[in-house]
């Protein structure tokens, strides 16, 4: 990372916190990007957004935004929108490349257009959707809601009334309810930073899936770095995450959820534009292997707001 003179940066205000459901771990994500800017000199404080955040950054002086917010309201082009009305430089995607990763649907419908390899999938809104997805994509399953992030309301199913009962269960989060083909296979996630691609990660958990106890709270879920790929299949893992943010947009920094099946063919699952920062994060875990301790990484995140 090249020399960065934190004073160019100016006032800086951590956005962090929010209302989404993923607030807590914004909360975690917030705090410690918050004290690694001010103990590299940085003249940053610290928002929790919440409904005033309109009045606040008018009353703030800011001259940029870091943003840690996950999930709605933070990662879906609504407070990169009104940070574009104020003015204020960010990190991370701007506004449509955010809004476009954060709806797991829209997302797929891209990669599909452009042939890109994504889990075939179907949409929930009845439980008469729930027998037509069963019929079409058969078992096991995977439901999600479209819009949001952390693994919240996904659930595994294995028959018709399980996939009845996680539709019910996941539109308590979202209207739309995307249902998808189960990959068996390992699951690595693979990080961007400043347009370029850091080791991959291959993810172990003794649960039925990478979910929110798995990322945030269980001891014992498994990182593999380096993730036990070829140089030749790690490299196609690292195109295929190149090629997803590019076709979403995203800029700044991001990572890429990605399964192998048995046959050892890549499947993309998803792009988060705002990655947790906590003490389970993969973004710091991968940039920690490309020779970036904690501190390097954030001031390489706000210098990419210095960008465009």
């Amino acid at each position: 990372m090249a020399t960065v003179d934190v004073k160019s940066f100016g006032r800086v205000a951590v956005l962090y916190g929010g209302i989404s459901a993923e607030r807590e771990v914004s909360l975690r994500s917030g705090a410690a990007v918050l004290a690694a800017l001010q103990t590299a000199g940085v003249d940053a404080f610290g928002i929790d957004v919440q409904a005033d955040i309109v009045r606040r950054i008018s009353a703030e002086k800011i001259d940029r935004a870091f943003i840690v917010l996950h999930g709605r309201g933070g990662e879906d082009g609504t407070i990169q929108g009104l940070l574009e009305w104020a003015g204020i430089p960010y990190t991370g995607s701007k506004v449509l490349a955010s809004a476009l990763a954060m709806d797991k649907l829209r997302t797929k419908q891209v990669w599909s257009s452009l042939g890109i390899p994504t889990p075939q999938h179907s949409v929930l809104s009845s439980v008469e959707d729930c027998a037509a997805a069963a019929e079409k994509l058969g078992f096991p399953l995977i439901v999600k809601p479209a819009q949001e992030g952390s693994s919240i309301g996904m659930a595994k199913v294995n028959n018709l009334q399980e996939l009845e009962q996680a539709w019910q269960a996941a539109r308590h989060y979202d209207r739309n309810v995307l249902v998808e083909q189960w990959i068996t296979g390992p699951e690595f996630t693979i990080a961007m930073l400043d347009g370029e691609i850091l080791p991959p990660i291959r993810l172990g958990t003794n649960r039925e899936f990478y979910d929110y106890e798995a990322k945030y709270l269980a001891d014992d879920t498994q990182y593999q770095i380096p993730c036990g790929l070829s140089p030749e299949r790690e490299q196609e893992l690292k195109e295929l995450t190149r090629q997803a943010c590019e076709t979403l947009g995203v800029t700044g920094w991001g990572r890429a959820d990605v399964m192998q099946d048995e046959q050892g063919n890549f499947w993309l699952l998803e792009v988060n534009t705002t990655p947790g920062m906590t003490d389970h994060s993969l973004v710091p875990m991968a940039a920690k292997a490309h020779g970036l301790n904690f501190s390097q990484l954030v001031l390489t995140v706000l210098a990419s707001s210095m960008k465009g």
